[in-house]
């Protein structure tokens, strides 16, 4: 790594098109791979250098621990994979924690799950917070952590919680995407139609991932430039 990279955006790591839209901006680069992390891990190897002073996965993640509710905010303490525990810079998520305090939003500090396949049953989200103790899960940062720690950035991840513990997720829903993480509309309405029976689980998701996005903008607003990542 270069001696000073003050000057490189921070880069951020998302899923869905609509999270790098809202992450991106002034002294920031944001990538997304559609919810796919071996599609993830391809577009960080290709870009030879990191050309980032620090990476910070954003986005919603699927609830673990039965107190978080749709719109909780969460600050990564550490990316728990593959058995593994990846520490956060603590120095940037205490940073985030300053900068989110006060916006009336549920915020807490916990560990984040990693994972490469979509946890989707209310029986397979417990089976995970019992053996990681994680309070959610995304399919990122577990990849973003471990670009930086081969490059020897900093790594803070800002996860908004979007469907509870409690509540399980169509399958089709989980692979709705395009390759650049835009829904797949007709995809969806393809799935309906063949199982009319996922409309009402279906509508959840939409009103968790609502309430999700909107406390992902009140986010990004407060951090503003950079992420809120110190230089």
């Amino acid at each position: 790594m270069a001696s000073d990279t003050r000057s490189h955006p921070v880069l951020a790591v998302t899923g869905l098109a609509k999270e790098a839209r809202l992450a991106a901006g002034p002294g920031v680069e944001a990538i997304g791979a559609g919810g796919n992390p071996a599609r993830l891990r391809a577009l960080l190897a290709a870009r030879g250098e990191p050309g980032c002073r620090a990476v910070v996965s954003i986005g919603i993640a699927g609830g673990l621990d039965h107190d978080a509710r749709p719109g909780d905010v969460l600050v990564a303490t550490s990316i728990v994979h593959a058995g593994r525990s990846h520490a956060a810079d603590p120095f940037i998520a205490n940073t985030l924690l300053g900068l989110l305090a006060g916006s009336g939003l549920r915020l807490r500090s916990a560990p984040l799950a990693g994972v490469d396949d979509a946890v989707l049953e209310v029986a397979d989200k417990a089976a995970l917070r019992a053996a990681t103790g994680c309070a959610a899960v995304d399919m990122e940062s577990h990849v973003a952590v471990a670009f930086a720690e081969r490059h020897g950035l900093p790594f803070a991840a800002l996860r908004i919680v979007c469907d509870p513990a409690t509540r399980a997720i169509p399958a089709f829903a989980a692979k709705a995407l395009k390759p650049n993480g835009e829904p797949d509309i007709w995809g969806v309405l393809a799935a309906v139609i063949r199982a009319p029976g996922q409309i009402g689980p279906l509508i959840h998701l939409a009103r968790d991932s609502g309430a999700a996005f909107a406390s992902l903008k009140r986010c990004r607003t407060r951090l503003g430039p950079g992420l809120g990542v110190p230089t």
